[in-house]
This record gives C-alpha cells, sequence and structure tokens, in this order.
C-alpha cells in the first residue's frame, strides 16, 4: 500500500481503537516515548514518512513496519498490525539518519 493510502486509513482510527502490547508499552517506557505521542502519530500521521507492508498472521490483518521522523536524525519506528483496530507490536525510538535505515 503506498504512503499517502496508509496515512488516510490511519486517519479513519480513534486513539480509543489504539492496543499497545505489554511488550511495546515496555518499549516505550524504557526508551522514554509518550504512549500518547505515539498514538497522536498514529491518528494524526504527518511525521510517517516510510512505511513497508508486511506478511500478516491473518486474512483480515494489514502489517506495517512505520517510520516517523522527527527530525533528520531522530524516528520513531513503530510495527503496527491494522483490522477493526490497531495493534502497537513494537515501539522503537532511535537517533540515527532515518532516511539509510529505509534506505
Amino acid at each position: 500500500m503506498e504512503l499517502v493510502k496508509l496515512k488516510e486509513k490511519l486517519k479513519n482510527y480513534k486513539k480509543e481503537d489504539i492496543i499497545i502490547t505489554n511488550h511495546a508499552e515496555l518499549q516505550a517506557l524504557t526508551r522514554n516515548v509518550s504512549l500518547d505521542e505515539v498514538k497522536e502519530n498514529i491518528t494524526n500521521p504527518v511525521k510517517l514518512v516510510y512505511a513497508k507492508e508486511q506478511e500478516a498472521k491473518n486474512l483480515n490483518e494489514e502489517k506495517y513496519d512505520c517510520y516517523f521522523a522527527y527530525s533528520k536524525h531522530l524516528y520513531h519506528r513503530y510495527a503496527l498490525i491494522l483490522n477493526s483496530k490497531i495493534l502497537i507490536v513494537t515501539i522503537i525510538k532511535i537517533n540515527r539518519d532515518w532516511q539509510k535505515a529505509i534506505g
């Protein structure tokens, strides 16, 4: 799915539709990432600069590896599973050139 379509799809979800796994929540706490900020990034995906679709385990799901840029060297990477809700599997905060990471 192209990035523009994914952004439009994400805008249709509400923050209440987002489920954060225990693993992702622990990652966020360890990396000092606000869960409210994560939810805002997903429902208002203006910082989403790259997404790669991955193979989902279930037919009614879509899975994406998403990169949200804050600057040239700071970004968040989330693994998301979309169906009627959004499941956040992974939250990573990275301080290095995101353009090289996705290149």
